[in-house]
């Protein structure tokens, strides 16, 4: 008997063909894992760089900025195109276009090629995992959805792991360069595998109704989408200001080096892998309320215990289960963004993206005037109780939406 986890990647909404849909999901969560390794790969390689360039550490982090600025503002761009001119068509453009800024970054002579390559790959990074959740949306039946999209999360959270990891070791035994090339031959072997799954199924068709302000339009009419985008915000808001200042906190309130504190915080996506690999199993005994309740408790205990947490041992399992509590929650918020204007799904999709990177601006910049003001433990706190009321209130509007459907 075929279980859930293993049915989510075979039920597929009006196509028969599920061999064929089974390759081509597992095609692109393998873009979305390259798609997030190769946004974090420069994070552990900043003292390489630095040095092979002969510029100061905070110059050498542009190569992290640049890539999370084209990421953020090219999102909308690729929504309205990946519905007019296909998403798997798009996503295929966008991972080529990520094989030539690695392969761009590999062969840099300058710092300044470099800093180009990594604008390059970040703006093309941006349509790869946004337009995934969108094809997941028009393709994987609702009620098989969220195991899909948990698996997705468990690509882009390994992709975001092992990037780190790369990065620092690659450059560590074969010099900064080390990291790229792998990471170019990814992304072109992704690309041509969405290429060549998607000439066997209809995700070449274009649709030209509509332009992008109109599809914007059309996403912003429907009442339940501004409710997603507004949670969305406000959880980017608390999560990723917290995930930015947890090294901080770890260093000042327990005194490990910011290396280690680095580490320990590695356990926060060791948190979201897990949840990813249990969604399937879960999903037999919780609703979508009942992820939502079970991210905001564990989000709101795993950060309590991490404001007051007196030792390292402490700390660390504390970690951990805020990241499988953000992820259950945010799992939750990725499968209503693949269905809260289905017309238009793809710039749904990409809207979503892009407040969610806009809460986490404005969420960082705040945490920072707090931590100034107070401390970390302050943030923490806060954002504990933010991320409960957060989840407790999106809960019962899932219910309130539900009844009347």
């Amino acid at each position: 008997m075929v279980n859930k986890a293993d049915a989510a990647l075979g039920d597929f909404k009006g196509n028969a063909e599920h061999g064929l849909h089974r390759r081509l999901v597992l095609t692109l969560y393998v873009c979305c894992f390259a798609s997030l390794a190769s946004m974090r790969v420069c994070d552990a390689m900043l003292p390489a760089l630095s040095e092979s360039f002969s510029v100061t550490t905070e110059a050498a982090s542009k190569s992290i900025s640049v890539f999370a600025l084209a990421y953020g503002v090219i999102q909308l761009f690729f929504g309205p195109a990946g519905d007019k001119f296909g998403k798997i068509r798009v996503i295929a453009v966008a991972t080529a276009l990520c094989a030539f800024g690695n392969a761009a970054a590999f062969f840099a002579h300058s710092f300044d090629q470099l800093i180009a390559a990594r604008f390059l790959s970040g703006a093309a990074a941006a349509g790869i995992v946004p337009l995934t959740m969108a094809w997941i949306g028009d393709n994987v039946a609702y009620e098989r959805r969220q195991a899909v999209l948990a698996k997705l999360l468990g690509a882009t959270v390994f992709g975001m792991i092992a990037g780190q990891w790369a990065g620092g070791v690659m450059s560590a035994h074969f010099g900064w360069r080390g990291a790229f090339l792998p990471m170019a031959v990814v992304f072109f072997v992704g690309a041509i595998l969405a290429i060549l799954e998607a000439r066997h199924s209809q995700a070449f068709a274009l649709q030209k109704d509509g332009n992008f302000f109109d599809r914007v339009k059309l996403v912003l009419a429907e009442p339940w989408a501004r409710v997603v985008l507004l949670v969305t915000f406000l959880e980017g808001g608390f999560a990723y200001s917290v995930l930015a200042f947890m090294p901080t906190h770890l260093h000042a309130a327990m005194g490990l080096s910011m290396s280690s504190a680095a580490l320990t915080v590695a356990l926060y996506g060791l948190g979201g892998l897990t949840y990813s690999r249990c969604a399937g199993l879960l999903l037999a005994r919780l609703s979508e309320r009942g992820f939502a309740i079970m991210g905001g408790l564990f989000l709101f205990a795993s950060l309590v215990i991490l404001a007051v947490a007196p030792s390292v041992s402490v700390a660390l399992p504390a970690c951990f289960f805020a990241g499988f509590g953000f992820y259950s929650l945010h799992n939750v918020l990725q499968m209503n963004a693949t269905q809260m204007a289905p017309r238009a799904r793809g710039t749904a999709v990409s809207l979503f993206s892009c407040v969610l990177f806009l809460g986490q601006s404005c969420g960082i910049l705040i945490a920072a005037m707090v931590v100034e003001q107070w401390s970390t433990r302050s943030w923490l706190a806060f954002a504990a109780l933010g991320l409960l009321a957060l989840a407790l209130t999106f809960s019962r509007l899932i219910t309130h939406r539900r009844a009347q459907a």
